[in-house]
């Protein structure tokens, strides 16, 4: 794998050198534009909006643009002068356990990979002192001139290390959750749990984009002269309002029907349902926003 970043791992008094690499990577589809008149591609010049004149890289300046769409000219010296004490070292901060950093901030994902045989051992050591504490480290680096959060844990016997939003970037959910008073009987509590039960785990590896196979396919037809097979008719959507109780009872059964579930067992979980529906009911809390 090639390395997007050199630097190196800073746990107290211990350097640890290492290569940053990108733990993932992205399969989507991307489109060019065209003149749809004869199929030549659209390109887009850069010109100063106030000569008309095209400018070349070279004549390309950074500014920021204020609040009254004043430019105030930023130049990369000013830029360098600037301290940035991360800029080649991953900080270790603290140590934390894992569920208290929210999934909310997590960003890219990328492997550290010991850099040089003499990072072996303090890098062995740090992965080793993760998997024993059962914590994950929080560190500050450098990246593409900006400082970022990150976390550090093991994947299988790799240091991997996740980019954090800082968490003055996390947006409140104030006026998301529904405003009104909900009320959630046990017969759908229960046949919710039942819907949760009966989808049970699943195989990551067999979870696939079935929106980019198709455009793939399409492609394909395309590419040869061939006429694209009709796509078949996807679920409704647009937000229905329909029978929460008989919605959640065919889901059940669908779901036991997809995996090859013995009748009974459906007919059971119906019935349990059915007569704890007159039993006591269940209110959602509401939730206020803060002032």
């Amino acid at each position: 794998m090639r390395s997007i970043w050199n630097g190196a791992i800073s746990f107290g008094l211990v350097s640890i050198p290492i290569k940053l690499v990108n733990a993932t990577e992205n399969h989507s589809i991307s489109f060019r534009q065209i003149h749809t008149e004869d199929g030549g591609r659209i390109r887009y010049r850069k010109v100063c909006e106030l000569d008309g004149e095209e400018v070349t890289s070279a004549e390309i300046g950074k500014a920021y643009e204020d609040a009254d769409g004043t430019m105030i000219p930023i130049t990369d010296e000013d830029l360098s002068r600037l301290p940035l004490p991360t800029a080649r070292t991953i900080e270790i901060v603290a140590f934390v356990p894992a569920d208290a950093i929210d999934p909310l901030q997590m960003d890219a994902a990328y492997y550290l990979s010991a850099n040089g045989v003499p990072a072996a051992k303090p890098y062995t050591l740090l992965r080793e002192a993760l998997k024993r504490s059962r914590k994950v480290a929080l560190a500050k680096y450098a990246l593409r001139g900006r400082e970022r959060l990150g976390m550090l844990r093991v994947v299988d016997d790799v240091i991997a290390m996740h980019g954090l939003l800082w968490p003055d970037e996390i947006r409140a959910p104030e006026g998301v959750a529904p405003e009104s008073d909900v009320t959630v009987r046990d017969a759908e509590l229960d046949l919710a749990d039942a819907l949760m039960d009966t989808l049970g785990e699943v195989d990551m590896d067999s979870l696939h984009d079935d929106y980019r196979e198709a455009v793939e396919e399409l492609i394909a037809a395309k590419a040869s002269g061939g006429t694209p097979e009709p796509a078949g008719e996807g679920a409704e959507g647009g937000g229905k309002v329909i029978d929460l109780l008989a919605a959640l009872e065919s889901s059940v059964r669908a779901a036991k029907e997809a995996r090859g579930e013995e009748e009974g067992e459906e007919k059971t979980a119906g019935k349990t349902a059915k007569k704890k529906q007159s039993g006591s009911k269940r209110t959602a809390p509401r939730k206020r926003a803060s002032a």
